[in-house]
């Protein structure tokens, strides 16, 4: 849409436009500020608008311009310089009135801008007011009046808008506010065959992404996942109702973004208004309403599932203009349908008859409870506060589906609580936003009962391991982790500072204490391996943790300490081009990394005789002819230090090729810095403290000489844990893995480079935006552990040709079968082409089209999500692959149209190619694995991927001030089956597996899917 008026002149951009020396002592203020002031996320969530105002003898200066927006009654007051140039900065979101007065003329225009936007609006006040576009309308002192939605073009970011109109219109199966945001070119909404949800961007992991709510980043800094309490989880991070809008970008951000190296999502909570309102909400599906899984499909029976969700907000005055409040609780409901069946070819009848009852159809429950609250204060024109707070809290059973049962499966807890003092302060030319936070997240997964576990195995005649039939006992999992602390932050803006062109100069830093802490024993539980098709009351094996006598427990925490500065400087050189000049530097302490010790008794044994190699070859000795330098791995508390290089350069251009805003080259580079999974790092303190053991039982089948090496006597009085604990008291050491991370870890970050095209197209009288770009993203350092074990002579695989075979039973003498190496290395590549066409709904048209479409050419030198790489001695030997789960093609499409009898329609369809299984060829293997390699395949089949999502809305006017709607989604209308589980064993030499590659009973679900939501506001 073209927002300026071709009669009102361009804004000149070039000369000296007030006081050399000023200029330069601002420019310094802002330098001293960006390495003084606390704390900065800098405005991430507000707007600004900004242009010329022209009278009839051309641009006026000293002219007062004021934003009033049109719900809150928030006023920004400014005006003009010398050359008729004015910013509005620090707006929340929202309608706003804007009114112009020059030289006793005036002009009046209704503008709505986005979240995180930067606005062009250019007015005039000689001859007749403009009138502006229609657009959404807005109650203003119960007169409606309409407003143009002002469109960013002339950004170079890769960024898109997802509206209140959208979160609220499209058919969604989950209350995900992040759902939405595959609507935008390269990004997805990734939902597992478990239901757990997760936001990926380009190559990337969903680690990389981090989610700023009002400016604040809500980063894991513990778990995967990107998002805190995001990792393996059917939640969601934040109450749907509580959001307004959000902002999506792929790359390129500006410095005031820290702590990701992927996709940045910028949201807007709703906020209270002049006027009292509310909402209620009750969404239900079940078992009934959805087509059978394909397991259900061959049993010939549903298993009873239920979704539900619910929940009020709502908000108004205190004060009226001054003072607001808003709140919202949002519950979930689920009872999440899997099935249980036996592995390796084994039917129900084959196993014993204890176990045939828990084979079939299950339910998993799922519960989460969720509340927000916000209350705004504007005192004067100058100070605006801001108090909110989140609370987060969830139980689940989950691992429960496939061979796992449910005594196997997980109880988990989640929570997640947030608070947020906002202090923003408009000054004359400049404007001040400040944060003070806290948060406290927990993940606490245990196992479901207690006792021991029961694992049915079947030998595999081609493998040196058996294969997992049925866990059919207690489960192994206990962890507690946990981050919690404050933080600091504070961003300062110049506006309209004027040398060679207009200015905007953002500069900000931040500080944070967050304690990190880590409880991770596993297996929890003992585990008895028991052979099928041997003595099923006797077993062959046993898995058990116990904490090292008189240490620890598999407990560690940590102080961390993050601090970020940046300075961004948004160059306006003249009215057609535009660059985007900024640079951060992050810092962040973690002493559970360099304050550690290596044990004594571990480097004590890394220094002694390898009792397989020639006499007076130690250890340390037979890992250095394999080329591991122990002294880049073992700590006395002083080899270790922070990384200090995180300097992130962030450049990017947008030129208006006739300074209208209709077509706009765009592009940038820039790097960008993520972290360290605290999940990684704290595995060298608590597994050192709650090893790992296992011993094996001389029975048929699986024989062993009792008293030589891990072999025992089997006797039930092994049954008991106080039995294994006594056993391994008088020396802790056997089965002990021992990691060890470089002394030199690195930070992983990625590079970001882009160009395109934005258009405003008229299509008959419909205004179409689009945008055309290509991006390259490569992204390096990511964190990995190697296998160190070496065999005597250095080698790592078995025979000299061999490149498969690792040395697990090659540890460290004394200890047990591994010594596990913490290394940078993971890298990704993805050239992406991004085509995005938007025609956003309006009220006046009644509809709106959104088409997303991504080409990418992704790679990996590892799996996705798996940072154990212990098949090859560098992560050189797993190859270059393609991304896991990235599709080449990716078409995301949506619509909204308001169609007869007040009846809202909406849809959504996902397409996308098929992506590549990793499995481990051994086609070329004989009687040994020593040929086998990493390998990838892909279904034939041309779609991977397809949803067709259809809702329709009606409301009633019940007259009384109270509006009652009623819903009906249908998820996944043509039931595609979009399977995620296929069978990877490819078979060996001269044995081929004939069912390689085709699919099992696993789905992405939904399956096709009715839900019916009902609610009412006022």
């Amino acid at each position: 849409m073209n927002q300026t008026n071709p009669q009102t002149p361009q804004r000149p951009r070039s000369g000296l436009r007030f006081d050399t020396g000023r200029n330069l002592l601002a420019c310094a203020l802002a330098s001293c500020l960006a390495m003084a002031a606390p704390v900065a996320l800098a405005q991430s969530t507000a707007a600004t608008i900004r242009g010329t105002i022209s009278g009839n003898a051309g641009p006026a200066a000293n002219a007062s311009v004021t934003a009033t927006n049109t719900a809150s009654g928030l006023v920004r007051k400014v005006q003009t310089t010398a050359d008729g140039n004015y910013t509005l900065a620090g707006l929340p979101p929202g309608t706003y009135r804007i009114d112009v007065n020059a030289d006793g003329q005036s002009n009046t225009r209704n503008v709505t801008v986005a979240v995180g936007q930067s606005a062009t609006l250019n007015l005039s006040t000689g001859g007749v007011a403009e009138t502006a576009p229609a657009g959404e309308a807005t109650d203003l002192d119960k007169v409606t009046v309409t407003s143009s939605a002002l469109a960013e073009v002339r950004t170079s970011e890769n960024a898109t808008y997802i509206s209140n109109k959208q979160i609220e219109s499209l058919p969604q199966g989950t209350r995900n506010f992040l759902a939405f945001a595959d609507t935008v070119p390269g990004v997805q909404f990734v939902q597992s065959g478990n239901g757990s949800t997760s936001i990926r961007s380009g190559a990337q992991s969903s680690n990389g992404v981090n989610v700023y709510i009002d400016g604040v980043g809500q980063k894991n800094y513990v778990l995967p996942g990107g998002v805190g309490g995001q990792d393996d989880t059917r939640g969601n991070p934040f109450p749907q109702s509580a959001i307004g809008e959000y902002k999506v970008i792929t790359s390129n951000y500006k410095a005031e973004f820290d702590q990701l190296s992927s996709a940045a999502i910028t949201a807007v909570t709703r906020s209270g208004t002049n006027e009292f309102h509310g909402d209620f909400f009750w969404d239900h599906t079940s078992e009934k309403w959805r087509s059978p899984t394909p397991a259900e499909d061959k049993s010939g029976k549903k298993t009873d599932s239920k979704e539900e969700q619910y929940g009020i907000s709502f908000g108004g005055p205190i004060i009226q203009d001054k003072m607001h409040f808003f709140v919202a609780y949002e519950a979930k409901e689920y009872n999440t349908p899997f099935t249980i069946r036996p592995g390796e070819g084994v039917t129900a009848a084959q196993l014993p008859a204890q176990f045939q009852s828990l084979i079939g159809g299950v339910n998993a429950p799922f519960k989460e409870d969720l509340y927000f609250g916000k209350v705004d204060l504007t005192l004067g024109e100058n100070h605006y506060f801001e108090l909110t707070g989140k609370y987060r809290d969830e139980t689940e059973i989950t691992g429960v589906d496939g061979i796992s049962t449910v005594p196997f499966g997980t109880a988990k807890d989640n929570s997640d609580k947030r608070l947020d003092l906002r202090y923003q302060y408009t000054g004359n030319g400049w404007l001040n936003d400040a944060h003070i936070t806290y948060e406290d997240g927990s993940y606490n997964p245990r196992a479901n009962s207690f006792g021991n576990g029961y694992v049915l195995t079947r030998a595999d005649i081609n493998s040196t391991g058996d294969k997992r039939v049925l866990n059919a006992g207690p489960g192994e999992n206990f962890q507690d982790k946990a981050q919690k602390g404050y933080s600091f932050q504070d961003d300062l803006t110049f506006t309209d500072l004027q040398w060679h062109g207009s200015h905007t100069i953002k500069t900000g830093i931040k500080y944070k204490s967050i304690d990190i802490s880590a409880t991770e024993q596993i297996p929890f539980n003992p585990q008895f391996f028991y052979d099928i098709n041997g003595d099923l009351a006797s077993p062959y094996l046993v898995r058990f943790g116990a904490g090292l006598p008189g240490i620890a427990d598999g407990s560690v925490k940590s102080n961390n300490k993050q601090f970020g500065i940046y300075i961004q400087d948004d160059w306006e050189v003249n009215d057609k081009l535009t660059l985007n000049l900024g640079v951060r530097w992050d810092y962040e302490t973690s002493d559970v990394y360099t304050d550690y010790r290596t044990p004594n008794d571990v480097v004590n044994a890394l220094n002694s005789q390898d009792p397989r190699a020639p006499s007076g070859q130690t250890y340390r000795q037979t890992l250095a002819r394999g080329g591991v330098d122990l002294n880049d791995y073992i700590s006395t508390g002083r080899e270790r230090s922070n990384f200090k290089d995180a300097f992130q350069p962030r450049l990017g251009f947008s030129y208006d090729l006739n300074a209208d805003q209709r077509h706009v080259i765009y592009g940038g580079a820039g790097r960008a810095y993520d972290r360290n999974i605290f999940n990684n790092l704290q595995l060298e303190t608590t597994k050192g403290t709650f090893p790992t053991y296992s011993f094996r039982f001389n029975q048929p089948g699986h024989a062993c000489t009792p008293g030589v090496g891990d072999c025992l006597a089997f006797n039930p009085g092994l049954l008991s844990r106080e039995a294994l604990e006594a056993l391994v008291a008088a020396n802790p050491n056997t089965g002990r893995e021992v990691f060890l991370l470089n002394n030199d870890l690195k930070t992983p970050y990625s590079d970001q480079y882009s160009i395109g095209m934005r258009n405003a197209v008229m299509i008959g009288e419909t205004e179409w935006q689009t945008d055309i770009g290509l991006s390259r993203i490569v992204s390096k350092d990511g964190f990995a552990f190697l296998l160190g074990n070496r065999n005597p002579d250095g080698s790592f695989y078995p025979a000299p040709d061999a490149v498969w075979g690792a040395p697990f039973g090659a540890g460290i003498p004394g200890f047990g079968r591994a010594l596990i190496l913490g290394v940078n290395g993971i890298e990704t590549r993805a050239n992406s082409l991004l085509v995005k066409i938007d025609k956003p709904y309006t009220r006046e048209s009644g509809w709106g089209v959104t088409l997303a479409y991504t080409f990418t050419d992704a790679e990996e030198n590892r799996e996705n999500g798996e940072s154990f790489s212990l098949d090859h001695p560098n992560l050189s030997g797993f190859g270059w692959h393609d991304a896991k789960g990235v599709p080449r093609n990716r078409l995301v499409a949506t619509g909204i149209y308001d169609g007869p009898w007040g009846l809202t329609f909406s849809g959504k369809m996902t397409l996308a190619s098929p992506t590549g299984y990793y499995f481990v060829n051994c086609s070329q293997s004989g009687p040994n694995d020593n040929f086998c390699f990493t390998d990838q395949f892909k279904p034939d089949k041309t779609i991977g991927f397809k949803q067709l999502d259809l809702a329709v809305t009606k409301e009633f006017d019940t007259g009384a001030g109270i509006k009652f709607r009623i819903r009906g989604d249908v998820l996944n209308v043509t039931n595609a089956r979009n399977y995620n589980q296929y069978d990877t064993f490819a078979g060996r030499l001269n044995a081929p597996n004939a069912n390689f590659g085709d699919h099992q009973d696993g789905i992405i679900l939904p399956t096709r899917m009715f839900k019916l939501s009902m609610g009412f506001s006022w």
